[in-house]
């Protein structure tokens, strides 16, 4: 089998951080690599652990996810980012378009099969964690 898709988590919210290690847990082909609880954080997050997602909560204090986004995709290019959100996603859609992000999901909707969908979605049918290419 290839590589896990290494994912980085990023919220503010040590309840969503616990679910979020679950969920990628529980998807086959998926392991978290860490976590960070801003938006600066997760900058130097990804340069240190150049993740393949980034699952990026919208709304965080200082740096919200989509400015977060805005500097991840100048910085690296690389992983694939997803925000996720508790609030409607269609008042949030053309923000997270513009941004660069691949995804707007809600995190209630987030599952294995959501997750992976997503993945698949973005990175092409023949990712495979680390050794995909953009």
């Amino acid at each position: 089998m290839d590589d896990p898709v290494a994912v980085l988590t990023v919220d503010d919210s040590p309840s969503f951080l616990r679910v979020a290690r679950q969920l990628i847990a529980a998807t086959p082909g998926f392991c978290s690599v860490g976590e960070a609880h801003s938006g600066e954080d997760a900058l130097a997050a990804v340069e240190l652990l150049r993740p393949d997602l980034v699952l990026l909560d919208v709304r965080m204090p200082a740096m919200d996810g989509v400015e977060t986004t805005r500097h991840l995709i100048k910085r690296d290019p690389h992983p694939i980012i997803l925000l996720v959100s508790s609030d409607d996603p269609e008042a949030l859609r053309d923000r997270a378009r513009r941004c660069g992000a691949a995804a707007l999901v809600r995190k209630q909707e987030l599952a294995p099969s959501v997750l992976r969908r997503l993945w698949e979605d973005h990175a092409g049918a023949g990712a495979a964690g680390s050794e995909r290419s953009m």
